[in-house]
């Protein structure tokens, strides 16, 4: 069997798990307690993501990931490479979306409250702003399917199919 690199095992996992927070953090923030600091953690958070995210990149384009079983069918891997392409797309327009957001409010943004992170030039009523906003809020509900999808196709692979496809990653 053919795995990924040690490196790649790493950045998916950690970044599963970062994701996977964040996501939980974005969606329940509203009834959490204030005094928790949910946003600050959630933007610190994201932040991790956006620069694991073009780590991730330059790994991915510097490292051949395993090629998929000879015997799956051709749809099946385009599907997986769509999926795939679509994280990425995820990776960065999520995290970016919200550092627009929060560059056009008064609060300061800080990377786990260790330095300030500069923010964008933009305003409250620029259209960017409001096209971040929305995206923030919908993206992250495909984001949540596709991730859905992606955890229940390595199940199938790995519970139903029996074969390598779960286990290269782990």
């Amino acid at each position: 069997m053919t795995r990924y690199t040690v490196a790649a095992r790493a950045l998916h996992w950690i970044m599963a798990a970062l994701i996977i927070a964040n996501l939980v953090l974005g969606f329940a923030h509203e009834a959490l307690p204030r005094d928790w600091g949910v946003m600050p953690l959630h933007k610190s958070i994201g932040l991790t993501v956006l620069a694991l995210t073009v780590c991730r990149i330059v790994w991915r384009l510097t490292h051949r990931s395993p090629a998929l079983p000879k015997e799956m069918p051709g749809w099946e891997k385009s599907a997986a490479h769509v999926t795939h392409l679509a994280f990425y797309a995820l990776m960065l327009a999520v995290p970016l979306s919200g550092w627009i957001m929060t560059s056009a409010g008064s609060r300061p943004l800080t990377w786990f409250a260790l330095f300030d992170v500069p923010k964008f030039g933009v305003g409250r009523e620029d259209a960017l702003t409001g096209l971040a906003h929305e995206a923030h809020e919908l993206l992250p509900w495909l984001w949540s399917a596709l991730l859905l999808l992606h955890i229940g196709a390595a199940l199938r692979h790995h519970l139903v199919l029996k074969d390598d496809v779960l286990r290269r990653m782990t």
